[in-house]
């Protein structure tokens, strides 16, 4: 495998432009069955490692601060608010006596100055000038001597907005900072790996095995499915059509493959790519929450050709059997039968009562056993609707990749615009760690797949792109 340190220039973490903003890192969470036997264990820590600038302000754009929030119920939340009301029956005690008492009031709105400076950038000279004219500490301690002191007007509620102005600036500034933290890790993860790969020349023998079978996959003609003429399929030029198409394969096509296929992953299967060992976790979760909603499309797909059009057209219907589907699928993963018997208990109370609610004929005792059943069924892997589902998000996921997900978004499916919501998520989620992974190892598979047999002209065309 080709050097390719020369080609990443890796920045001084002291330089004077990122030095005050390396990204925080946290040690990341293992698979016990993630790494590669023929590997040292210490080499394979030592990749994981390499991944530790890639955190959340690095990858993943909709990441913002949030003010922590004690519960009311919590010990915290108790103290907090007993500080805070003891704080201002004091303020009222001495604002209410004859005459008033004004230090506590002229220490608060000293509070109130300092933290308002302390929001400004250093360039915000004028109104750092305002604020010290408004909100001198002199000239109120006069006012306050003559009873012309308004402090309740000044006072209440001031914390909470101050507090809100402060964190919007946070997450401001994180925004603002993110394309410099995200290059900064793409640079540091690349650059590292390549010490590791310099060290150990097989590091990336199961990242060749995993491309490898991607672009195996895609040569392999496909099972025809029930749905193969939808318009979804004909719109977004997915990588499988690479299958029955005389186009070439290019480096995208194969690697968008091969991103899915880490979503059917087999647990036992030890051989992972080890230049997305640290993504391990995260697709894990991806795949999880695939499952889920291959689960909720397929109980809604069923519920739907028995409800009719009336009742499942309703928002709130449709909502409330999401509602209930989501909240009993908590079991799922460990009890699947178990789990979808109660779904389909429910879910056929459901439909029942709305049905009789809307003075529409309610379903047979016939019809409600066939629901139950079909909705049963969905435990099955093998179960038509769960397949036919699950084949359709897996082309969403495909179009994704391809066409991004605003524009996959607009020509769903049959049986996926009712989690079209749940599947914007998704389709993010998976871009976004695709695209970041692409970014920090895109010059090792590139030189991976000029060993595949592809067109260098394709492969030529589309390094930039990696």
């Amino acid at each position: 495998m080709p050097d390719v340190k020369e080609k990443v220039p890796l920045k001084d973490p002291g330089d004077a432009e990122c030095g005050s903003c390396k990204p925080e890192t946290s040690a990341p969470t293992r698979d016990g069955r993630s790494g590669p036997e023929d590997h040292p264990a210490c080499l394979i820590d030592s990749v994981e490692d390499v991944c530790k600038p890639s955190n959340k302000t690095g990858t993943n754009h909709d990441f913002h601060v949030e003010a922590e929030v004690s519960p009311p119920s919590s010990l915290e939340g108790k103290v907090k608010e007993t500080m805070h009301n003891t704080f201002w029956d004091h303020l009222k005690d001495q604002l209410s006596a004859t005459p008033p008492d004004f230090s506590c009031a002229l220490e608060l709105l000293k509070e109130i100055k300092e933290t308002l400076l302390s929001l400004l950038l250093p360039r915000q000279s004028r109104l750092r000038s305002e604020i010290e004219e408004a909100l001198d500490t002199a000239l109120l301690k006069q006012k306050a001597e003559h009873g012309a002191l308004n402090v309740p007007l000044l006072s209440k509620g001031i914390f909470q907005v101050l507090g809100l102005m402060k964190m919007d600036m946070v997450n401001y500034t994180i925004q603002s900072l993110q394309p410099h933290l995200q290059e900064h890790s793409i640079q540091h993860e690349r650059a590292t790996f390549q010490e590791l790969l310099n060290k150990q020349p097989s590091l990336l023998d199961h990242t060749t095995k995993w491309l490898t079978r991607a672009a195996a996959d895609l040569t392999t003609p496909l099972l025809a499915c029930p749905d193969a003429s939808d318009s979804t399929t004909v719109a977004c030029s997915s990588p499988n059509e690479a299958a029955n198409s005389p186009e070439p394969l290019s480096p995208t096509m194969v690697l968008s493959q091969g991103f899915l296929n880490l979503l059917l992953w087999e647990p036992e299967n030890e051989e992972f790519p080890e230049t997305l060992l640290m993504d391990r976790t995260r697709l894990q979760e991806l795949e999880s929450q695939l499952r889920r909603l291959t689960i909720l499309a397929s109980v809604l797909l069923v519920a739907s050709s028995f409800s009719g059009s009336v009742l499942f057209g309703s928002p709130q219907f449709l909502d409330k059997l999401k509602r209930i589907t989501k909240d009993l699928m908590e079991e799922f993963d460990s009890r699947p039968e178990e789990a979808m018997q109660t779904v389909s208990e429910q879910v056929s109370q459901e439909i029942h009562q709305s049905l009789k609610n809307m003075g529409l004929a309610a379903l047979s005792s016939d019809n409600t056993a066939s629901l139950i059943g079909q909705l049963q069924s969905i435990a099955k892997k093998e179960n038509c609707v769960r397949s036919v589902i699950d084949q359709r998000i897996h082309l969403f996921l495909k179009c994704c990749l391809v066409l991004g997900v605003q524009r996959s978004l607009l020509d769903l499916p049959g049986g996926l615009t009712v989690i079209e919501a749940e599947l914007a998520e998704l389709g993010q989620k998976f871009v976004s760690l695709t695209h970041h992974n692409q970014k920090v190892f895109g010059p090792y598979y590139t030189e991976i797949l000029k060993t595949l047999s592809l067109p260098a002209q394709a492969l030529e065309a589309e390094v930039e792109s990696l």
